[in-house]
């Protein structure tokens, strides 16, 4: 049901702010204007993927990082109207730190140019064949970048071909009603007209029934917390 559920979404799914961050201070809100905010809880631990050691690091300390999973997206399961018309295209960077991706786990909106900088003393080769977006940027060493633009909505996996536990997510959207959550699980989705909006919460590997507010004609800041199991 799940991945169904994902299918019919990533055709027409919201914009993120692109690293988790502090969530601001209540505010004023436009006349008419709603905003969604809350907490996202995190009911059971996943743990990273192991790490499949090089025959030149047999007895050595490893020194990669884990990837963060403890971050989840949080996005409306169909835009307001006028919410497909913005088509900004902006570069972010998913980094390659100690054999990992970092972040984790990207939302960015079609049209986004994602930067691969390689930050590691040893080659990276990152590839996808993930049916939004396909594309293999070869072996390039420390010290190098390369870079691919999103012009598909879709959940793009990321790999390197030399290192094997290593991963990342990309939710590319169609719009931007959409937010990751920070350190604390907070989020924040501004800027919603009246109406009836369904929420959702995307993870790599735990899940939450969606659900469904109304932002009146009067605009209003409505809380919305998930448990995530």
């Amino acid at each position: 049901m799940r991945r169904v559920l994902l299918g019919l979404i990533m055709s027409g799914l919201p914009a993120i702010v692109l690293a988790p961050r502090a969530i601001p201070p209540a505010r004023a809100l436009a006349a008419g204007a709603g905003a969604i905010r809350g907490r996202v809880e995190f009911l059971r631990e996943e743990r990273a993927p192991e790490r499949r050691p090089q025959i030149a690091e047999l007895g050595m300390p490893e020194t990669r990082d884990a990837p963060d999973q403890r971050v989840a997206v949080v996005y409306l399961e169909t835009a307001p109207r006028g919410a497909f018309e913005e088509r900004r295209g902006p570069t972010v960077v998913l980094d390659q730190r100690n054999e990992a991706f970092v972040p984790y786990v990207l939302a960015i909106t079609a049209g986004t140019t994602v930067e691969f900088p390689n930050s590691d003393k040893t080659y990276h080769n990152v590839f996808s064949f993930s049916k939004p977006k396909r594309f293999d940027l070869g072996r390039y060493p420390t010290g190098s970048s390369k870079s691919v633009r999103f012009d598909r909505p879709g959940i793009v996996r990321v790999f390197c071909e030399i290192h094997s536990h290593m991963s990342a997510f990309i939710l590319v959207f169609a719009h931007r009603h959409f937010a990751m959550t920070n350190a604390r699980g907070e989020y924040r989705i501004d800027g919603l007209p009246p109406g009836n909006y369904t929420v959702a919460v995307w993870h790599p590997v735990l899940s939450a029934k969606p659900r469904t507010v109304r932002v009146p004609e009067e605009g209003a800041e409505l809380e919305l917390d998930f448990d995530l199991s």
